[in-house]
């Protein structure tokens, strides 16, 4: 029969083994959430950047017109804010929310919302309820014609990201905590005691510990008082072949950076400096990626800024995205159009941008490379 006071002695018997449980182990989680938010701050960051260098002008017929808005548009949307800070907060939660939501306080600042709801209705206007600003939550309701709502897409960008980041997080971490591994310093405590250890004594010895290896991991020169019946011993130190490792954690962050690139629709070269056909993919990235969204901000600037009638009479938001062409590359086209005489240097000039020039001369057709005036005989046929 066994009896309480045999368990007793076992658990005595047995109480530096479990001491030796209690006693933390020294390990550092890894946390890979920095490559997700890495890769897409960068590309976020980096088409933010292209369209907050943008010039949203507001267009009068053939003029433009430097007004309150265009004022608030390109200069200072509201007071705590520049317009290139503005926009690239716009485009940020574009990416990260799919959609963001502009409204026009009573002094006429333009404000980004936090965080809001939208009711949506199938035939009745859609209403912005519970908008809220840093700490400030609007007691009023918007409607649809009162304010901004931009959306990236169709569907949010945020679950396939976490999808490809479930795979190459895991990658990644399993890389990682190769690596450690190669490198970790391992070593062991020896205490002779044939005493049990009460909680306190516990405690007392784990901070010591603590404080031992951190005099080791973090100081140049580390002297350590030897205590009787204690001795800390080194079994392992870092492995010299860990340089395959790290080139495959670069590949797999590279990897999952690049993903995240194409879904926005960033050329991966652009994003990594690359010069080898830096004209071409630039030109794709500004034709592909940032005139539609471009194009996003206008229509919805357009339908909110200015009545029908407005619109319709030649005044409308015109956006005029950075040009990454050599001022020789547009003159060799400027030429080209102007001299087959398929268009004006006006209508050049109003495609290109620019305001429409008084110059008589650049409302009329030219040919040839001499620019010479097309005139048209009483027999129809055209002579320089």
């Amino acid at each position: 029969m066994i009896t309480i006071g045999f368990l007793d002695v076992i658990f005595k018997r047995n109480s530096e083994l479990g001491f030796m449980f209690d006693v933390e182990l020294l390990q550092d989680t890894a946390k890979r959430l920095h490559m997700k938010r890495l890769a897409v701050d960068t590309c976020a960051s980096f088409l933010a950047r292209t369209i907050s260098q943008s010039e949203f002008r507001i267009r009068q017929g053939n003029d433009f017109k430097k007004d309150e808005l265009y004022y608030r548009l390109n200069v200072r949307p509201n007071k705590n804010m520049t317009a290139s800070t503005f926009w690239q907060t716009v485009i940020t939660k574009l990416i990260y929310d799919n959609e963001c939501l502009i409204i026009q306080a009573d002094d006429d600042d333009l404000l980004i919302a936090d965080d809001f709801q939208r009711n949506a209705y199938a035939v009745l206007e859609d209403t912005f309820s519970k908008v809220k600003i840093k700490e400030y939550e609007f007691k009023r309701s918007f409607k649809q014609n009162e304010v901004l709502h931009l959306r990236y897409s169709n569907e949010k960008l945020a679950p396939l990201i976490d999808g490809l980041f479930a795979d190459y997080g895991e990658l990644f971490g399993r890389i990682l905590t190769s690596l450690k591994r190669k490198n970790q310093i391992r070593g062991t405590v020896d205490i002779e005691s044939r005493n049990s250890f009460d909680q306190d004594t516990q405690s007392k010895l784990q901070a010591f510990i603590n404080k031992m290896y951190k005099a080791f991991g973090e100081n140049d020169i580390a002297i350590v008082p030897q205590q009787q019946g204690f001795k800390y011993t080194e079994t392992s130190g870092g492995n010299s072949g860990s340089g395959q490792s790290v080139d495959e954690i670069n590949k797999v962050t590279n990897g999952f950076l690049d993903q995240v690139a194409m879904a926005i629709g960033i050329p991966v070269s652009l994003l990594h400096g690359d010069m080898a056909d830096v004209e071409k993919q630039t030109k794709n990235y500004m034709m592909y990626t940032v005139s539609p969204l471009l194009k996003k901000i206008s229509d919805e600037g357009n339908s909110k800024f200015f009545t029908k009638e407005e619109y319709l009479k030649g005044k409308k938001l015109e956006i005029k995205s950075i040009s990454f062409q050599s001022l020789f590359e547009l003159a060799n086209s400027i030429d080209k159009l102007i001299s087959s005489g398929a268009f004006t240097g006006n209508e050049i000039r109003r495609e290109a941008g620019y305001e429409q020039s008084d110059d008589p001369n650049l409302d009329k057709h030219f040919i040839t490379k001499n620019y010479t005036e097309m005139q048209t005989t009483e027999g129809g046929e055209t002579k320089e």
